[in-house]
């Protein structure tokens, strides 16, 4: 019998008038999903209690506390962290939504960093709402890279099985993309997103495809020169300190040919050139991941939803995957620290016994012949 203790997941109630809570309730209307984790809303009872009887949504048996300290095994439970009263209007923008959307992010960070929760599931937020003198950041990425990182960088990832998406640059105009990064920029998204194919995805030799800025990767210069002198460098160096990248190549062409099949993650030089193709494949079933943290972030593929608020269509789909998703980066990031930090005892070669190759670990084990 595994006696093993149920991971506890922080989820975060995203926009209060979008179909953050739909998608939460809906994942935990059954006690399937209590079997396998321990899951922790941040938000307003009031705020969940309003969805509740607008959508008709029965979940599981619900556990109110203002401590997640206080938090119970096999229940749905809700950590009370808004203590004013927000008024709640489906599938309309407000300053209100945003407020208490950042109050529940802070909470919930601020126990993850304590250890209480063990992994982050954030619910969507809309991004000028949130936006405020306590909260300056262009995302979620962004702002857990500095709540987080210590030190460290965050790189955005959009997977779907087996297509892993993750960007250079993220939440930024266009207008600003081609001026934004350099080939140091991309040779360290390149590293950060090898470690964390090998990582969190358990994929050994990874196999990474890096697409070029310019239509036709700048046409040998008609078309832009970032290419030839930035990203073709970038990938040079990454391969002599052990990476497998390639390309660049034509994003156009990369993922309508089905040619993203053969690596397993891709990176791209911003937002819509790697995010809108992945969509296009996956939407509903992906997850976005922040990597390169020494914390788990997931989250759905998908925004505040604020044009199907309170109808009751909002799927779960991507919301359970996130949860998903993040129980197995936290157990293949903890199966990886354990096999560096606790490598397996040296084998020994014995050349006067036929070239035998004897694990002393065993033999000290078995019994005694005769």
């Amino acid at each position: 019998m595994n006696n093993e203790k149920k991971l506890r997941i922080g989820i975060t109630q995203g926009d209060t008038n979008g179909v953050g809570y739909e998608v939460i309730m809906k994942c935990f209307t059954s006690n399937d999903m209590l079997e396998l984790c321990t899951p922790v809303i941040y938000g307003s009872s009031k705020i969940m209690n309003y969805h509740r009887k607008a959508l008709g949504i029965q979940t599981t048996q619900l556990n109110i506390t203002r401590n997640a300290g206080y938090i119970k095994e096999n229940m749905l439970n809700l950590v009370e962290v808004i203590n004013n009263e927000v008024k709640v209007e489906l599938g309309v923008p407000g300053k209100q939504a945003g407020k208490a959307a950042f109050v529940a992010l802070e909470a919930a960070v601020n126990d993850l960093k304590k250890g209480v929760i063990d992994v982050l599931v954030t619910a969507p937020i809309n991004k000028d709402n949130i936006h405020s003198d306590t909260f300056s950041f262009p995302g979620h990425t962004e702002y857990l890279e500095a709540s987080l990182g210590d030190g460290n960088k965050a790189l955005m990832v959009l997977c779907a099985e087996n297509l892993r998406v993750a960007l250079v640059t993220t939440h930024l105009p266009v207008s600003r993309v081609a001026k934004a990064f350099n080939k140091d920029d991309i040779v360290n998204k390149l590293r950060i997103f090898n470690r964390s194919l090998q990582q969190d995805f358990n994929i050994q030799k990874p196999r990474i495809a890096v697409l070029g800025l310019n239509p036709h990767c700048g046409d040998n210069g008609l078309l832009g020169n970032e290419e030839k002198e930035i990203i073709e460098p970038a990938i040079q160096e990454a391969n002599e300190n052990q990476i497998l990248c390639f390309g660049p190549y034509a994003a156009d062409g990369f993922f309508g040919n089905g040619q993203y099949r053969r690596f397993d993650g891709v990176l791209a030089m911003y937002h819509d050139q790697g995010l809108a193709p992945f969509k296009a494949i996956a939407m509903g079933n992906g997850v976005n991941v922040t990597v390169g943290l020494p914390y788990v972030r997931t989250s759905p593929d998908h925004g505040t939803g604020y044009d199907i608020a309170g109808q009751g269509v909002a799927s779960e789909k991507s919301m359970r995957q996130a949860i998903f998703t993040a129980i197995d980066i936290y157990r293949n990031r903890r199966q990886w620290d354990e096999m560096y930090q606790n490598p397996l005892k040296k084998q020994y070669f014995d050349k006067g016994k036929d070239n035998v190759v004897l694990d002393l670990t065993k033999v000290e084990d078995e019994e005694p012949l005769g």
